[in-house]
């Protein structure tokens, strides 16, 4: 399964997705994309006219949930396609344009909040009780909740202009990874003569890698590089926490935190929750790296030796036909419905399987309204395949549920619970393999998989959120907010995190400049908050059955009607409590006390 790609013509059919039910072709695509851009006129008919009553605020909305869907299919269907092939022009040129589109869109709707805050709160009311906005009424109650943080009409219309520009800093930081950066080679101990390339894309496998003259020439290089343009990046960071604080003073809220987590009407407690709480479970944490190097058979635990599996010498490999049948058979859990619609969704290629030349890296799942989910994927045949494949799809199935259940103004899900479903299946893949097996070896190499998951989700993740949450407050308070001063919270961050059980090297402290998700504030801690209730969910439908598969079914269905904490409580997860997250480690240490028995 390591062969070189072969150009997309030479692949199987049966392994593309199939696009149709978003467009037959491309010229089909340019099509509506310039009626959808001419239809975005249509909605200045209601610029000045939303105090008319109910009705016209009705007919807004659904002219508003009409375009949107139409935009998001026509934006999905350029990315898919350039996903297919980076390298096509017509492709980077379809995204241009659906990204101008979308921007356009923003400015065309702009008008419709501030001008419906500016109506009196009397007529509000009204609106809020108006049997022609009971459909709308979720989504009109969450409109009015962001009335103290609604700008003029004429501010917003700005604030919209700035669209293309802002996240700057973010930009300029993905150019330079992505682009820009080049790395020293890394020495070769078992071929000298042909030293090993050092790429964004492959530093991690550098890191799994057994040798650990190799791990630590990865890792000293890599770092190298993000030392000697920690200057650049601390400006591109800085960029980004005034942008984020100068939005959330100039909307009224008293901190970009606030700002970013009301945007789902998240409390904050729950951040501060998912804080303390791995705080109090760092011992476990230290736990694990204590088995890690002793597994290892290490006198000292350095960052480089972090990812590098447990087990030795065990190599798995699955073909697509069997992956696809493994995940069946995790799933299966959730019951036959389930089953049966992603068996569906199997044969009518949702998916792109394997990597082709100009294929874009990684996995993801779209969706578009009223239209079938689609997976992209690179499948090379290792357990790692098989589970991204069963992650993606956990994606797809709360996609495809929340289109079958709700209208267009619900039918998506918040980014605070996208990744439950997909984490959800990962674990029940994980358990079902762990349940099939007698193999003390391959029990450990499945839980290394499982308490990794837990070191790079929760703790890890809380441990970016921390930094969010300590660079925002020093530029909050106009304190200084330096390359030399990031360096330091993180490395701080990095010593309390991984306790006495590792030895610290210097160079980790640029670690925060490579994390892209920095320059999309706040949103880090979702991906914890996320494993945990899945995790939870998880524990459920294995151990409750029945009544918690059909909770959980009913949550993957609810889509945006309500607030994300209500749909994970509707699902039997409340984190308005610490709870979720204690359950969620309690089990990663009953993983370990199976690993210390595995291996005594």
């Amino acid at each position: 399964m390591t062969e070189q790609p072969k150009e997309r013509r030479d692949i199987a059919e049966e392994y593309l997705w199939d696009l149709s039910s978003l467009f037959a072709d491309d010229e089909a695509w340019e099509k509506e994309c310039a009626k959808l851009t001419e239809d975005f006129a249509s909605l200045e008919q209601f610029r000045g006219r939303l105090g008319e009553g109910a009705e016209t605020l009705a007919e807004a909305y659904k002219l508003m949930y009409e375009l949107g869907p139409r935009l998001e299919a026509m934006h999905g269907y350029a990315f898919q396609r350039r996903t297919e092939d980076t390298r096509s022009a017509q492709a980077q040129n379809m995204v241009t344009k659906a990204d101008s589109a979308y921007v356009r869109f923003m400015g065309a709707v702009s008008f419709l909040q501030p001008e419906l805050l500016s109506l009196p709160d009397e007529q509000l009311e009204q609106y809020r009780n108006a049997e022609v906005l009971a459909p709308y009424r979720h989504l009109f109650e969450d409109t009015l909740r962001e009335k103290p943080h609604t700008l003029t009409t004429a501010e917003e219309a700005i604030v919209a202009a700035f669209g293309e520009i802002r996240g700057a800093g973010g930009d300029i930081a993905d150019m330079l990874m992505d682009a820009d950066m080049k790395f020293d080679n890394v020495p070769n101990p078992d071929d000298p003569e042909h030293p090993l390339p050092l790429t964004h894309a492959n530093y991690i496998s550098h890191e799994e890698n057994p040798n650990r003259a190799i791990r630590k020439g990865a890792f000293d290089n890599l770092y190298k590089a993000y030392g000697e343009l920690n200057n650049t990046f601390g400006a591109t960071y800085l960029n980004t926490l005034k942008e984020s604080t100068l939005m959330a003073n100039m909307r009224h809220y008293s901190s970009a935190r606030a700002a970013s987590l009301a945007s789902y009407n998240i409390p904050e407690s729950v951040y501060d929750n998912l804080v303390s709480t791995v705080h109090d479970f760092l011992p476990e944490m230290y736990r694990y790296l204590r088995l890690r190097k002793k597994l290892l058979g290490l006198d000292e635990l350095h960052y480089y030796d972090i990812y590098t599996p447990i087990t030795k010498d065990l190599t798995v490999s699955y073909t697509y036909d069997e992956a696809k049948e493994l995940l069946l058979a995790a799933v299966a859990p959730l019951g036959e419905r389930y089953v049966e619609t992603v068996r569906k969704g199997l044969a009518s290629r949702w998916v792109d399987v394997f990597p082709n030349v100009g294929k874009r890296s990684g996995a993801y799942s779209i969706g578009s309204c009223k239209t079938t989910p689609h997976i992209s994927m690179n499948f090379t045949g290792t357990l790692d395949s098989v589970s991204t494949l069963c992650h993606e799809m956990g994606h797809s199935m709360h996609t495809y549920l929340t289109h079958e259940n709700q209208p267009p103004q619900y039918d998506d899900y918040s980014l605070f619970i996208a990744e439950v479903a997909s984490t959800v299946n990962e674990n029940l893949l994980v358990e079902h393999l762990l349940s099939k097996t007698d193999d003390p070896t391959m029990q450990l190499f499945l839980i290394n998989q499982y308490l990794e998951n837990f070191r790079g989700t929760i703790f890890r993740q809380t441990m970016f959120a921390e930094f969010e949450q300590i660079a925002h407050t020093r530029v909050q308070n106009g304190e200084s907010a330096s390359p030399e001063d990031l360096n330091r919270i993180y490395l701080d961050l990095i010593k309390l995190y991984f306790g006495d059980e590792i030895v610290i090297d210097e160079a980790v402290q640029y670690e925060w400049s490579r994390i892209p998700h920095f320059y999309r504030p706040f949103y880090v801690y979702q991906y914890a908050t996320g494993y945990s209730s899945a995790v939870a969910l998880s524990e459920g439908i294995l151990k409750e059955g029945a009544p918690a598969v059909k909770r959980y079914l009913e949550f993957l269905s609810l889509g945006n009607s309500v607030y994300p904490l209500e749909a994970l409580a509707h699902g039997g997860v409340d984190l308005s409590t610490p709870e979720p997250v204690a359950k969620a480690l309690r089990k990663f240490s009953e993983l370990l006390d199976k690993v210390e028995e595995l291996t005594k």
